[in-house]
């Protein structure tokens, strides 16, 4: 799948021409960066390489760094590969910008979600907790109760709901439109809300 590699910005809202009020999410995608272009004659398939913002030489590993001399590229903040793009139509080097996408067209965004650390079942699940508040169970209110079958078959099961870290999931949200592009700061604006904290990476791939 096609696609560029961005960073969240935040949410705002915006109007469009019958003045409806549109809650948007303002993400900064690209320009990327063509490091590597595999080919079905030297790596067996085909794909593009794509590096999204910069960061030190001291913080990129000896093998990626001489990939970037080679090339005389500057360094990426997070390099990705995608495999739907015609290979033929670009070279290292070249620069792939927020017009790639067409205002009103659909498309997916992949994020981290917000990590919220380790939560109990209550938070996590939705637990209603054990009991009330008499015959002493001050501290068992919010517990998650058994978790155990009896005697047979004497084990917990796989996929028991019960406390645990929460959060930080790789998600994919399909179907954004995409609401408004603003090609000189490399801005995209997309309707509803997109998965990841603010200034997190994410990806946009062409449906």
């Amino acid at each position: 799948m096609s696609g560029l590699l961005g960073k969240k910005i935040g949410m705002t809202s915006i109007f469009n021409n019958e003045g409806e009020i549109i809650p948007v999410t303002v993400i900064e995608a690209g320009p990327c960066r063509v490091v590597t272009i595999k080919t079905k004659e030297k790596d067996g398939y085909e794909a593009l390489q794509l590096g999204f913002g910069t960061r030190k030489e001291k913080n990129v590993t000896k093998p990626v760094a001489g990939q970037y001399k080679k090339n005389q590229l500057p360094y990426s903040a997070v390099l990705k590969e995608f495999r739907d793009f015609s290979v033929t139509d670009y070279k290292i080097g070249d620069e792939i910008k927020a017009e790639y996408f067409k205002e009103g067209e659909l498309i997916k965004i992949k994020g981290r979600s917000k990590g919220k650390g380790f939560q109990g079942v209550m938070r996590r699940h939705g637990f209603g907790g054990v009991g009330g508040t008499t015959h002493g169970q001050s501290d068992r209110l919010r517990a998650p109760g058994s978790i155990g079958a009896s005697s047979y078959p004497s084990r917990v099961f796989k996929g028991q709901r019960m406390a645990g870290r929460m959060g930080y999931d790789n998600v994919t949200v399909a179907n954004l439109k995409v609401v408004k592009i603003v090609p000189e700061k490399n801005i995209i604006m997309v309707k509803g809300a997109v998965p990841g904290a603010i200034n997190s990476i994410v990806e946009l791939l062409k449906k």
